[in-house]
């Protein structure tokens, strides 16, 4: 089951945390992983309401080998990010935030990727794996 949640309000904000929760907690995670997952659920969704208005976050179980995960995908349309290196910077903020969303998500999770570039869409895909 992979889950698409539309995002371009809080509401929907809150509904993508509880379902990445309910998944994660379907999976195996426990419930530290589930507070993380919801975590960065939240910091990529808030991203996306904030900078780019609306997108997308793909929500999945997934396997690798002996390995189970659970994976954030956001995608969005938006102005892209026109420094990533600088953005990934604890403390940098365009909208005026604390800076933590992305370099918060990426210490929170196992793996994280991003691309995005000026007038680009953006991709996040973030990984936690079960211990």
């Amino acid at each position: 089951m992979m889950p698409r949640i539309a995002i371009s309000s809080g509401a929907d904000i809150v509904a993508a945390r509880l379902e990445g929760r309910e998944l994660a907690a379907q999976a195996g995670f426990s419930s530290i992983d589930l507070t993380v997952i919801a975590t960065a659920i939240s910091e990529l969704a808030r991203n996306i309401v904030e900078y780019a208005r609306t997108g997308e976050m793909i929500l999945s179980v997934i396997q690798e080998g002996n390995r189970k995960g659970f994976r954030v995908e956001a995608r969005d349309e938006g102005p892209g990010i026109p420094d990533v290196e600088l953005a990934m910077q604890d403390g940098y903020s365009t909208g005026g935030g604390l800076g933590l969303g992305l370099p918060g998500t990426r210490r929170l999770m196992d793996e994280f990727l991003i691309n995005s570039g000026a007038g680009k869409s953006t991709r996040v895909v973030a990984t936690k794996w079960i211990r």
